[in-house]
């Protein structure tokens, strides 16, 4: 479950809550849209109608303040859609979830030479968080707001789940708290707060457990494929080099899936065993110049996405050697993201 599924959750379930926090109403009567908008399909985050007032309340979720297109083009392209689509208002709000310095997140509006469209911004982190705490709707939210003892804010967020009297109400909100708190705590200080039973019920606990095993599925079948690929690297190299020493063999089976396809690949140019004995040497250096990088991401911008490390290690040489050069200017993960973008574009 994504950070941005965690909050998708909390506003379609408390509508009334989110609008009365962020446009300071109390609608009499308000009713939660598809988020499906109509030509090439986009979703919203969120989508609230105000009846009385014939409004819609959207919301978009960040965590990273780079996107595809780039956020303010996106919340101009929402805002037509729904004009469109409903024929009323909109009012736009940017929830940004974890701190930055990006100027995305300081940006209101989209502005070309002809357009000028403009939308709020929240940044969480700047927000007081005595009303979120007094407020059971938006108390997930409470863990990424101000405050000068995180840790002393998170204690007191879990002791509200706790003291929430509807059991279904408090799994439910139990689960966003763990979730969101990841943006800031490590796992272990939320595991000891947020324990399992405390959110084992929850709508948010079971799409987990389900996303995990989805996990498991595909990890098996990565594994299975790494397997057909082994084998018959193996059988293709015993072809041409007849038995190998140990030590040669075992340096196969330590290669992933996508380097035993290479492997496959490039066993048609080996002429003599020495030739396979490079080419693995060449990964092996490629492997511990991957994982220095790696490291030195790690340590300089926090815990990486596991994603964003996957898409660095796909890189050829070249590539790596200059993200090695490039991550010495990176700030935040948004820049690594912004470094990737070209790269991802040109495949």
């Amino acid at each position: 479950m994504s950070y941005d599924n965690a909050c998708k959750y909390l506003a379609e379930r408390y509508p009334r809550e989110f609008a009365r926090w962020l446009l300071d109403i109390k609608p009499p009567e308000i009713r939660v849209l598809k988020t499906e908008l109509i030509l090439e399909p986009i979703r919203a985050d969120s989508l609230s109608l105000l009846r009385a007032a014939n409004q819609i309340l959207h919301l978009e979720f960040q965590t990273l303040p780079v996107s595809k297109p780039p956020l303010p083009l996106r919340m101009l392209d929402y805002s037509v859609r729904l004009k469109r689509k409903y024929g009323c208002s909109v009012e736009q709000v940017v929830i940004f979830l974890q701190e930055t310095t990006n100027e995305v997140a300081f940006t209101e509006e989209y502005r070309d030479d002809r357009t000028i469209h403009r939308y709020r911004v929240v940044r969480l982190w700047e927000q007081d968080s005595a009303p979120f705490l007094a407020n059971p709707a938006l108390l997930p939210l409470a863990v990424l707001t101000q405050s000068g003892s995180p840790q002393a804010l998170l204690q007191e967020v879990a002791e509200q789940v706790a003291s929430i009297e509807d059991i279904d109400q408090r799994q439910n909100i139990a689960s966003c708290a763990g979730v969101l708190a990841g943006l800031r705590f490590e796992e272990d200080l939320i595991r000891q707060l947020f324990r399992e039973d405390m959110m084992r019920g929850s709508v948010i606990y079971q799409s987990i457990r389900q996303e995990g095993k989805q996990e498991g599925l595909q990890e098996g079948l990565q594994e299975g494929l790494k397997q057909e690929a082994l084998t018959l690297a193996m059988r293709l190299l015993r072809r041409r080099f007849g038995e190998m020493e140990t030590r040669i063999t075992a340096k196969v089976q330590a290669l992933s899936r996508k380097q035993l396809e290479e492997l496959i690949e490039d066993l048609l140019d080996f002429s003599k065993i020495e030739d396979l004995e490079a080419w693995l040497e060449q990964q092996q250096q490629r492997e511990r110049e991957v994982n220095l990088i790696v490291r030195q991401l790690n340590r300089r911008l926090g815990e990486v996405e596991p994603a964003l490390i996957e898409r660095a290690r796909e890189l050829p040489i070249t590539q790596l050697e200059a993200l090695g050069e490039a991550l010495l200017d990176f700030s935040e993960v948004a820049d690594l993201v912004a470094w990737l973008e070209p790269l991802q574009q040109e495949e």
